[in-house]
């Protein structure tokens, strides 16, 4: 805010993760004018951008909006900027001729809508800035439970946590599990207190996916898409394999479509890697991955195992695991450098003799720590102690609905604990 020098940010994240919302919350509240230009609901403003002169452009917007644009007073916002693929182009003269105008851009699918355009994203002269859906923090705060919040992240809490404010918490990511991070959907409940509208949002949300890859069919193989975004939630916890999305298609076609769909946050890419060493980009394979979806609530939708969420008593055994495992990424994720793209990683061998694989690979103190969610498998337990003989960590953690514990370097957190516990 009080820089006078800045680039404009461009706010990436998948459709009605709140990006709107929040822009929109900050030019009220912390800046003298606000300027809301939706390229998709309002698209006579593309004729604006004829011109890369900052100085006309804003002439041209101030004329229309009837709002007077002065930098340093002023938040611009350009909404669905994929739309106007110029206006991308203008971000890079707006940081060069006038870096004191306060500008974010927002846009959902750019990767689809551009890539038919001869256009080069002005690299370096902006920041880009990654949203996702609610964190399980955040969703506490939302529904009200701000003292619980500040007591689940103060870790001197934990070893004396009562049986009845840890049975409430896990009632309450059973709750998350069901409703997700999904702002709209979060909103409905808090009005309507109706789980059955929420789940008729959730739908509405992915079909609007769905809508999307139909809408760009002429830069990209939608069939693909679909085939993809519908294959996902059968393989999380796997390796992905495309002949099992569908043996038909030809692997390159899909692995596009995967790509596609992660550049646009809506799935996002779980790398094996060899835990030998920091950075664990530097052991990464690319073509050995897991994939995890956008939002757990939204995984609920697809899947539709909401009942056998309500009734289970170990949510590491709902949807054989996969629930309990995106949750985890899902967190994982949400609490990274949201000025950088997320990174996630998991350890697996396959050797004839035996395989083993760990879950999540964290760096916490510039230390690799395995993460394994509990699913009842003696197997995993074996693997995760076979990764910390390997690589000699010092600590492992397990990740459960059972109360905070420790066993010699092994530490057992319930679901709520996460960001507390790995991001103090």
């Amino acid at each position: 805010m009080k820089r006078k020098s800045r680039r404009p940010v461009l706010l990436r994240g998948a459709r009605q993760v709140g990006k709107t919302y929040v822009v929109q919350e900050l030019g009220r509240n912390e800046f003298d004018n606000y300027v809301h230009v939706n390229f998709e609901k309002n698209p006579e403003y593309k004729d604006m951008f004829g011109t890369f002169s900052p100085k006309e452009i804003l002439e041209r917007i101030s004329l229309l909006t009837g709002i007077e644009i002065l930098p340093g007073k002023t938040l611009l916002f350009f909404d669905e900027i994929q739309e106007c693929p110029k206006a991308i182009t203008a971000l890079r003269y707006f940081y060069e001729e006038m870096p004191s105008l306060h500008i974010i851009a927002a846009g959902s699918l750019l990767e689809f809508a551009l890539r038919s355009e001869s256009l080069l994203m002005p690299v370096g002269r902006i920041q880009y800035l990654f949203m996702y859906p609610m964190s399980f923090m955040e969703f506490l705060d939302a529904l009200g439970q701000e003292k619980l919040r500040k007591y689940v992240t103060d870790t001197s809490n934990f070893p004396d946590i009562p049986e009845e404010i840890h049975e409430k918490l896990l009632e309450l990511v059973r709750k998350y599990f069901i409703l997700g991070g999904m702002p709209a959907v979060i909103q409905d409940y808090l009005d309507s207190g109706n789980i059955i509208q929420c789940q008729r949002i959730q739908r509405s949300i992915t079909d609007t996916f769905l809508d999307d890859f139909a809408k760009y069919a002429k830069e990209v193989k939608h069939q693909y898409l679909t085939k993809v975004f519908n294959a996902v939630p059968s393989m999380i916890g796997d390796k992905f394999m495309y002949a099992r999305v569908d043996k038909d298609i030809k692997s390159r076609e899909l692995k596009e479509a995967h790509n596609l769909l992660e550049m646009a946050g809506i799935i996002r890419k779980v790398f094996n890697t060899s835990g030998a060493g920091l950075p664990m980009k530097a052991g990464m394979k690319d073509n050995f991955f897991k994939t995890i979806f956008l939002d757990v609530g939204l995984l609920h939708s697809i899947t539709g195992v909401y009942s056998e969420t309500v009734s289970a008593k170990d949510f590491t055994s709902i949807y054989n695991g996969i629930i309990a495992e995106q949750f985890v990424g899902q967190e994982l994720i949400a609490y990274q450098d949201p000025y950088t793209r997320p990174e996630l990683y998991y350890w697996a061998r396959e050797a004839k003799s035996s395989n083993a694989e760990v879950d999540y690979l964290v760096t916490v103190n510039n230390r690799i720590i395995p993460v394994e969610v509990k699913s009842g498998h003696i197997g995993k337990m074996k693997s995760l102690q076979m990764f910390m003989n390997k690589f000699s960590s010092m600590s492992g953690i397990v990740i459960s609905n059972s109360k905070y514990n420790v066993l010699k370097n092994i530490r057992s957190m319930p679901f709520y604990a996460l960001k507390s516990l790995l991001y103090q």
